[in-house]
């Protein structure tokens, strides 16, 4: 999910990002038992980093054979970074890597875990969760990653201060789990995201697309990026709230009157700050874009009515979906047995605030977005058409502007209806590498709302076509 609050804080300087030197001159691995729990411990020699997981705990995925690691990867001194691995359903030893982040900043990806995507699911007011037969898991090997330090489970020192800074440390986890689990190297690899995501995913995809290039490391067979309901670009999605806001299809949220006057309030003082933000580049003025545009669009358009901005169908005090998970993965049983080492924070505070003094919420990753699609990279922009904050109208005007190949003869198609199994569920476009899917009837968390239609979507993407109507 994405913050839409601002947080004012003193202005720092962009740094770059200290990586931890090497501690051994070789790969090691060793077992360790803490109370009645073993511990797979993997030290790798090229980075220094340290992994520490559980094998097989048990939880969320049942499917009998299917394998499952969860633990932490040292990215730093006291930099200890959560994931949980869940081997695919089928063909785990052919099927392609992805990695799934939610957003924030500051956000855990246990959410997609639990809430979208992952093996298992909570339903109604259930507090122990049962298998999720559309889990992205029934094609792909999946690595959800809590990043950066301070979020969901991870722990420890956070230097994380933007999305630029964050990338760094997830190259490094990939990497360290590649040398500790070398069968999943040379697969293709994939990135879904969404949300916060829409400057993860671009970022995270052309660094590692860069650290390729001056063969560092070991090469990540990058062949995918998908983002649903994505904040990307602020210059062209603070105007879309109002424009969702007055003309989407579910219910108005203001009057033509009001509209005129968002409208102007966009024009004459959100839209200077951002370009301001562009042009310099400072913290202070991306800052004040921040501020600006959330005390002139946002803030006051998401209480003109009582609706939840995640899903606009719903009411402020109602959201989906339901919070279950967070309780069940805070019980001392659970976080014994996956290794969980922390109290499990879904949004923490903290690693949000530290992107605020940097003004990165407002910074533009659209030519980031650009240069992913110009490197053939099958790339997937798509969002459920009830979700306000990161509001579909935003998307798609985000898609008919990315800079490529074919970018004029995607901006010049029309939407087509998208169907699964003959059903239309949204609809879409594509032109070479470069797909655009609106759903029907989803929220912010698409896969949750309309879990078939997710999971076809998904698969088409690893397996580096277009999208296509069944």
């Amino acid at each position: 999910m994405r913050f839409f609050t601002p947080l004012l804080a003193p202005v720092i300087a962009l740094t770059g990002v200290a990586l931890a030197a090497p501690t051994v001159s070789h790969d090691k691995r060793s077992l360790v038992e803490r109370e009645g729990v073993v511990y797979n411990v993997f030290e790798h020699g090229l980075t220094g980093a340290r992994i520490e997981f559980v094998n097989n705990s048990g939880i969320c995925e049942t499917t009998k054979g299917v394998n499952q690691y969860s633990g932490y990867l040292s990215v730093g001194t006291n930099m200890n970074m959560w994931f949980w691995f869940f081997e695919a359903r089928q063909n785990p030893s052919t099927a392609p890597l992805v990695s799934w982040f939610n957003g924030g900043p500051g956000c855990s990806s246990m959410i997609g875990l639990f809430q979208e995507n992952g093996p298992c699911k909570f339903t109604g007011s259930s507090t122990t969760p049962v298998n999720n037969s559309y889990s992205f898991n029934n094609y792909a090997n999946m690595l959800y990653i809590d990043q950066p330090i301070g979020v969901g489970f991870s722990y420890g020192t956070d230097d994380v201060t933007s999305t630029v800074t964050a990338a760094p440390y997830v190259w490094k986890l990939i990497q360290a789990f590649y040398a500790s689990f070398p069968q999943y190297e040379s697969r293709d690899f994939g990135i879904f995201t969404e949300s916060y995501g829409g400057h993860y995913g671009p970022e995270f995809t052309k660094y590692i697309l860069d650290q390729n290039k001056a063969n560092a490391g070991e090469k990540i067979n990058i062949v995918a990026l998908g983002i649903n309901n994505g904040w990307y670009d602020s210059k062209i999605q603070e105007k879309a709230y109002v424009q969702f806001s007055y003309n989407n299809t579910y219910k108005p949220l203001i009057t033509e009157s009001q509209y005129n006057t968002y409208l102007s309030r966009y024009t004459n003082n959100c839209l200077p700050a951002i370009n301001k933000c562009y042009s310099s580049g400072t913290n202070s003025a991306c800052q004040t874009a921040d501020n600006t545009c959330y005390n002139q669009i946002e803030g006051p358009l998401s209480s003109v009515a009582d609706f939840d901005v995640y899903d606009i169908r719903a009411p402020s005090q109602d959201p989906n979906p339901p919070e279950n998970y967070v309780t069940y993965l805070n019980s001392s049983a659970v976080k014994t047995a996956i290794g969980a080492k922390s109290t499990y924070q879904e949004c923490a505070n903290a690693p949000g605030n530290k992107f605020s003094t940097t003004g990165d919420s407002p910074r533009s990753f659209l030519s980031e977005l650009s240069s992913v699609v110009q490197s053939n990279i099958t790339t997937l922009i798509w969002a459920g058409d009830a979700d306000w904050i990161c509001n579909w109208f935003g998307g798609y005007d985000v898609a008919n502007v990315i800079d490529y190949p074919g970018q004029s003869a995607f901006a010049a198609k029309s939407l087509a209806p998208y169907t699964v199994n003959g059903k239309e569920g949204g609809t879409f476009k594509t032109q070479d590498n470069l797909s655009f899917l609106r759903v029907y009837a989803a929220g912010h968390e698409v896969p949750f709302y309309q879990p078939e239609l997710a999971l076809q979507v998904f698969i088409q993407t690893l397996k580096k076509g277009a999208i296509a109507s069944t």
